[in-house]
């Protein structure tokens, strides 16, 4: 499959950044929490729109408090460090803005690290976006829980939204493909 943009809409990655759309999603999916809480079972503590650090570099830690503004600011410091990080890792290939803000959006909530050996990323400097869209649903765990596991027929109460969040990716990236 080619890696090239042209008529696909798609960008060299070196030269995309995160729309304001991808940064409305990343702040309303991850949610504002003005005192630190652990978002799901066995998590680290976020605080704000889902940060794990301070701007110092410090963890957050239970009982940390953060004002709408600073949070924001706290995020943005945050999604720019990753931003940089996620355009090195994808050198030479094609996104569509779509395609970047979501895998920015799994980067911001899964870290760098995990993007690194993800098989999303893999399939990217291959070019095969398809197959890259589907390993999005490979991250379905958190807390060592099955996030897609129903219980009774219903969705968990332990962390569904982690499984929500990949599902709308998912399609969000489906939707990129179409012609």
């Amino acid at each position: 499959m080619s890696r090239a943009g042209g008529a696909s809409g798609r960008s060299l990655v070196a030269l995309l950044v995160l729309s304001a759309v991808g940064l409305v999603t990343i702040v309303s999916r991850e949610g504002y929490t003005e005192t630190a809480v652990i978002p799901t079972k066995n998590d680290r503590p976020t605080v704000g729109f889902g940060s794990t650090f301070h701007p110092d570099g410090t963890p957050v830690r239970l009982g940390d408090r953060i004002t709408p503004d600073r949070a924001l600011h706290t995020a943005q410091a945050h999604i720019a460090g990753e931003e940089k990080r996620f355009r090195a890792s994808l050198p030479g290939v094609y996104l569509t803005q779509g395609e970047y803000d979501l895998y920015l959006d799994f980067t911001y909530q899964y870290g760098t690290g995990n993007w690194q050996t993800s098989s999303m990323r893999r399939q990217l400097l291959v070019g095969n976006y398809r197959a890259a869209c589907d390993a999005l649903l490979l991250w379905k765990r958190a807390g060592g829980y099955d996030c897609s596991t129903l219980i009774n027929g219903k969705p968990n109460k332990v962390c569904w939204g982690v499984w929500d969040r990949q599902l709308e990716r998912h399609a969000k990236c489906l939707a990129e493909l179409a012609p």
